[in-house]
């Protein structure tokens, strides 16, 4: 089938108008413009108007493009190649490998394209299946090893009915461009199958069954373990302005979340916290394996130097090999850092073609995109009892600080869990700043239900303390609700703050957390009646530094044990004193 062709006809920054020559055209394909020194420029059609025009965002630079340039229209959506070999890679939105690139240039140029899957590596394929066999779209046909783990080779998804094998490849080394499998329909027509198949990024792959996510999953991080936690397969948002700690959570959450699979979009992110990404983590050890992390990671850089089009690509592109992993039976975290600037791209692009504006000029459909982006994730039940799950968690950049602003907003209502960052905490070099009061979640967490509802009332009435005395001063309220409050500044310091850089406070594993509640409650539960503000601060301090030395002591150090006799002590002495006044 001849494929369409146009003409350009209009040049807006990365907004292009095209007539086609021979035909209409889909919304979403592929299409390329081919300028002036003979490069072909990557586009997608975004909007097809009457009289055979169209309208097509391009993801690169647009200089020098000029009405009349050609226009090659494939006939195909943007797709993402899948299959062995994506783990321990970087690249651009559009599947390009970014090391590769550099290899060709120093500086990306435009209209440059690599190969996204080495296709000169040879895989060690060992089949499951056999000649005579029914298989349909989604059934492995065999596996092969990749990093970590076993990298199940399958029937396009897209194949949809029965159909019989009738050849297989022997157990042996193939690449991915080799024929490893051959398929019959009902109607005789044969299909050849290779390790990898591409699928379109904008289309959610179909669930075989969906469960509810209702399994923690750890992240070393106590604030949100304990209080505000993320299941496998949930979805969270971490908004918050600029400065507040989200790239350094996020970051915190890659190397410590029990998660088999950790994707990282940087869908705007500045470049150098970017390009800090892309040093740190092929260095970094990953304590669960002891190999490097990067074996089980895979990075989409999309900075906010790079085109405002590949934004969107970027976002797409993560969450479809997500599911691809998902469906490996393994449990997949996406960090999309930040989903303000994929949403500011929609805006400018919304702006070009003339839409009606929404809410601070976001287009009228922003919380529709949103919600379709986060419903993405969740659990799936594979054929033979397995699942796996896809979990994401977004950051949001709201211009001031401004919760209220569409995007946030809209993201609240799409997630599960909301972490919402204070600048106030993050001056007070309190980490992480997430808000005690206004932050929430309604996934399950390591403590039981009755438990976090225990430290939230303790965090409110130390909150509203807080406000008494600022308002009144220290004299204004009672010694009873001063020692309130210093339990609630205590369960702040010791158990919601960690130190990122320690070794041992850093990360902290379901064990050591319930360790660490424990002693907390037999802090707040102490029923302490010292006289005197002065004598209160006194011993809660004291209390709070033994505490702290011992958030820095690993569970099999020498003095672990010594130091939480010693805080039981202190416990102790604080009651006895109480009982003598």
């Amino acid at each position: 089938m001849q494929k369409a062709q146009g003409k350009v006809t209009s040049v807006n920054e990365s907004l292009v108008g095209a007539k086609t020559i021979q035909g209409a055209v889909m919304n979403g394909e592929v299409a390329y413009i081919v300028i002036e020194d003979g490069k072909r420029l990557k586009a997608e059609v975004i909007d097809v108007k009457s009289g055979n025009t169209v309208y097509l965002q391009v993801f690169e630079d647009t200089g020098w493009m000029k009405v009349g340039d050609p226009v090659e229209f494939t006939g195909l959506p943007l797709s993402v190649k899948l299959g062995p070999g994506i783990l321990g890679s970087v690249t651009d939105g559009l599947q390009n490998p970014l090391y590769e690139l550099g290899k060709i240039e120093w500086f990306l140029e435009r209209g440059l394209e690599v190969a996204p899957l080495d296709n000169t590596q040879k895989w060690h394929f060992t089949p499951y299946v056999k000649i005579g066999d029914k298989v349909t779209g989604g059934m492995a046909l065999g596996s092969v090893p990749e990093k970590l783990f076993e990298h199940k080779i399958f029937v396009p998804f897209s194949l949809q009915g029965d159909y019989t094998i009738t050849h297989i490849a022997a157990e042996g080394d193939y690449t991915i461009e080799e024929p490893i499998a051959t398929i019959k329909d009902g109607a005789g027509t044969t299909t050849e199958l290779q390790m990898a198949f591409e699928w379109p990024v904008k289309r959610p792959m179909p669930f075989h069954e969906r469960s509810v996510p209702v399994r923690p999953m750890p992240t070393g991080i106590r604030i949100l373990d304990a209080l505000f936690p993320i299941a496998q397969g949930g979805t969270a948002c971490s908004p918050g302005p600029f400065g507040a700690g989200k790239t350094v959570l996020q970051h915190s959450l890659a190397k410590h979340s029990e998660a088999d699979v950790v994707i990282i979009a940087a869908c705007g992110e500045r470049a150098g916290e970017a390009v800090e990404v892309f040093k740190d983590f092929p260095e970094l050890i990953d304590p669960r394996t002891g190999k490097s992390l990067m074996d089980r990671t895979y990075i989409v850089g999309n900075t906010s130097s790079m085109p405002v089009a590949a934004r969107e690509a970027s976002v797409y592109l993560a969450t479809t090999v997500g599911e691809y992993y998902r469906k490996q039976g393994l449990n997949v975290l996406i960090l999309a850092d930040s989903t303000s600037r994929w949403a500011q791209a929609l805006r400018e692009t919304s702006g070009r073609k003339e839409e009606i504006p929404g809410p601070e000029a976001f287009p009228m459909y922003i919380s529709t995109l949103i919600s379709a982006f986060y419903d993405r994730a969740g659990v799936e039940i594979l054929e033979g009892g397995n699942s796996g799950s896809l979990s994401i968690v977004g950051t949001v950049s709201p211009a001031g600080g401004n919760f209220d602003e569409p995007v946030t907003q809209a993201t609240l209502l799409s997630t599960g869990a909301f972490w919402g960052l204070s600048r106030a905490l993050s001056d007070a070099r309190k980490y992480p700043a997430i808000d005690r009061i206004d932050s929430n979640s309604k996934y399950p967490s390591l403590l039981e239900k009755e438990e976090v509802a225990y430290l939230l009332e303790l965090l409110r009435d130390g909150k509203s303390i807080a406000s008494n005395i600022i308002l009144m001063g220290e004299k204004g309220i009672t010694d009873e609700s001063y020692i309130r409050y210093q339990k609630s500044e205590l369960l702040d310091a010791v158990f919601l703050q960690q130190n990122s850089f320690h070794e041992v406070d850093g990360v902290t594993n379901p064990e050591r957390l319930r360790l660490m509640f424990n002693m907390v409650r037999e802090i707040i539960d102490a029923p302490v009646r010292i006289a005197g503000k002065d004598r209160i601060r006194s011993q809660f301090n004291f209390l709070r530094q033994a505490f702290l030395d011992w958030n820095y002591m690993d569970v099999n150090e020498e003095g672990f044990e010594k130091q939480k006799t010693k805080l039981l002590n202190l416990i102790k002495q604080l009651v006895h004193v109480a009982e003598n006044v």
